[in-house]
């Protein structure tokens, strides 16, 4: 160590010792200077916090003098909010006292033409009275604003009423008919609103319905809102009626000329009408028809515009008393349809049980929309309908039956046989009667099935009641069948008889196949047609026999055999002349007999003839042939008095009753 420091050299050591001992002179400098400013901080500190001493003195000082201020006029302000609250209400209080002065004009004029205004005077007597309830009972005032609130209420019944029968009227027939009228050429139809009341004037009796529902406690103005639209309903359904029989009378208009009705409903096939009364009653079913797709219409109306006045728990009470007058009526009108045909069944016309299919009809196929229409109403009211097609099913099924029955016994009178062996009339009314019940077959199948108590009935199914009309189609023919054999007997003549039958069944084939009936018998009885064909064979057949009496005279029996240019003897020669006269006479006297007879149908007719005419001109010619070359007269004229030309010109003049 002593050996190291003897070598470091005397001139480093000094000036290191000077340059820490300048170091050391500037650090007592910088000291020096932040011991002064810390003694100016301090003093610059006094300083401060005197100030905010003296600042926060001054704020105390401050704040002592402004608080007492401060409460004072804090209460001021509350007395004066109080002031103007009691002043208000004393203003309130007051009108109440005066609600009766200051409404008894408007209250007294009544709420026409100023509805709204009526109203909010109403509203200002009602605050009245519940004021004076809560807070003056026995004050006079209250029963002043009651009698006022009342007297407001009934003449806000009174215009309730007053603008319902002032702007309900019915509905014209024109228009009802065409919103129930059909446009076979329109693809999609175009729904008719039938509007009953004024827009302007339906709201006024809406708000007024509200209001005496909500203020006015009161459910008497749906009494006379019902009584009121069911007078109108009642009203549109007869002025349709009236309009039917004065425009069917007058031009036999029985529909809008707007839009053309497409009749579903009615018969396509008429009976032969007695001029007059079938007219009539034709118009009465097609009136009663649209009348009551008229009345659901209307009520479907009806419920639209009363669902937007009546309360919603009050509406089906009220729409099922609004409809019962016309319902009542409709069906009144159906039981005395069903009546009549009672009646007429009784006097054994039976065609007129006619009118109740195309209505019966009519009934069933709107019964849903009827039953829909009805929703919510009371069972008595839903019931009728179904009633009146119960009653018209069972007195048209007694109508089919009896008719049947009527078919099978109608007597045997001679003088109501036809002298020329044409169709008889017991025919032509049974095949009438069948093809207008072709018109209704669903129905009138529908109204057998009605009547049938068997299990195979509990369900009826268009099949089934297709297969009893088809029975029962089959049973009248039947029944009419061996009433015309009887007939026939009456007949002295049996080539009368034969023609006669042969006239009727013929008339009932080509009927049943022109009217498409022969489809409905064929459900049951596959073998009609042939079976008629035979029948009509059968009586061609007895008819030709009646010629064998002129025939018989040209066969060869008794014929005398000869050799040619041998003389005969007197009693040969007396043979042919007796064939002669004896063909002669019966030619002559079958055509002067058959030549009255009639058989109608023009293909019948001339296939009779012609056969006739063949097989009595080949049997003439053979005969004459045979006698050409015997003498057995001096005056062969007399007895050869008929060219076979003139043979057959002369038959081709049977059944001839305009030659």
């Amino acid at each position: 160590m002593g050996v190291s420091s003897r070598m470091i050299p005397t001139e480093d050591a000094s000036a290191r010792k000077r340059e820490i001992e300048e170091k050391l002179r500037q650090e007592q400098e910088t000291l020096s200077f932040i011991r002064e400013n810390l003694e100016k901080s301090d003093q610059l500190t006094k300083g401060m916090v005197s100030i905010l001493s003296s600042f926060e003195s001054r704020l105390m000082q401050l704040e002592n003098s402004i608080i007492p201020v401060h409460k004072q006029t804090e209460n001021l302000q509350r007395l004066q909010e109080n002031v103007d609250k009691t002043l208000s209400c004393m203003d309130h209080v007051i009108s109440y006292y005066h609600v009766a002065k200051d409404t008894d004009r408007i209250i007294r004029e009544g709420p026409t033409g100023r509805l709204d205004e009526y109203l909010a005077c109403i509203a200002k007597i009602q605050k009245a009275v519940e004021y004076f309830q809560d807070n003056n009972p026995d004050s006079p005032e209250l029963n002043t604003v009651k009698a006022r609130f009342e007297k407001g209420k009934e003449l806000l019944e009174a215009e309730f009423r007053s603008l319902l029968t002032r702007y309900s009227k019915p509905v014209p027939p024109i228009l009802i008919l065409d919103a129930i009228s059909l446009d076979e050429e329109l693809e999609v139809q175009e729904d008719v609103v039938l509007e009953h009341l004024p827009e302007a004037v339906l709201q006024d009796i809406i708000c007024i319905a509200g209001w005496l529902v909500e203020y006015g406690r009161n459910q008497d103005f749906m009494n006379v809102y019902f009584q009121i639209r069911s007078n109108q309903l009642d009203r549109s359904i007869k002025g349709l009626k009236d309009h039917f029989r004065k425009n069917s009378a007058s031009s036999g208009i029985l529909y809008s000329p707007a839009v053309q009705t497409k009749r579903k409903d009615t018969p396509t096939k008429k009976a032969p009408k007695r001029p007059g009364k079938d007219d009539v009653l034709d118009i009465e079913i097609d009136s009663y028809i649209h009348c009551i797709t008229a009345f659901v219409k209307l009520a479907q109306s009806e419920y639209a515009l009363l669902a937007e006045i009546i309360p919603e728990h009050h509406q089906k009470k009220t729409f099922d008393s609004l409809i019962q007058e016309a319902l009542d009526n409709l069906m009144l009108e159906g039981d005395n349809i069903v009546s009549a045909a009672r009646r007429a069944i009784m006097r054994h016309d039976y065609s007129a049980v006619l009118t109740i299919f195309p209505i019966l009809r009519h009934l069933k196929m709107n019964k849903s929309e009827f039953d829909s229409t009805l929703q919510g109403t009371a069972a008595s009211t839903k019931n009728k309908l179904p009633t009146l097609i119960t009653s018209m099913e069972t007195i048209g099924a007694k109508a089919l039956e009896e008719f049947a029955d009527s078919i099978k016994n109608d007597p045997d009178k001679e003088y109501n046989m036809p002298k020329d062996g044409t169709v008889h009339e017991l025919t032509s009314n049974a095949i009438l009667f069948l093809q207008q019940l072709l018109d209704f077959h669903e129905t009138a199948g529908a109204m057998l099935a009605s009547q049938e108590t068997s299990s195979s009935a509990s369900s009826y199914t268009s099949e089934f009641n297709k297969r009893l009309l088809s029975t029962y189609i089959c049973k009248v023919l039947g029944n009419l069948q061996l009433n015309l054999l009887s007939k026939s007997k009456v007949y002295e003549d049996s080539a009368l008889s034969a023609i006669f039958l042969h006239n009727n069944y013929n008339y009932i084939l080509k009927s049943l196949e022109k009217s498409e009936l022969i489809q409905l018998v064929t459900v049951t009885q596959k073998k009609a047609e042939s079976s008629y064909r035979e029948l009509i064979e059968q009586q061609i057949q007895m008819y030709q026999r009646s010629w064998f009496k002129v025939t018989e005279h040209l066969a060869d029996r008794n014929m005398p055999v000869f050799q040619p240019g041998t003389k005969l003897k007197d009693k040969e020669r007396q043979v042919i002349k007796d064939k002669f006269k004896g063909f002669n006479d019966g030619l002559e006297e079958l055509c002067k007999i058959q030549k009255g007879w009639a058989i109608p149908d023009k293909e019948q007719r001339d296939f009779i003839r012609q056969a006739q005419r063949r097989a009595v001109s080949d049997a003439y010619r053979a005969f004459l042939h045979r006698c050409a070359n015997i003498s057995f007269t001096k005056n062969p004229e007399k007895y050869n008095k008929y060219r076979p030309e003139e043979v057959e010109e002369m038959i081709e003049r049977l059944f001839d009753t305009s030659a």
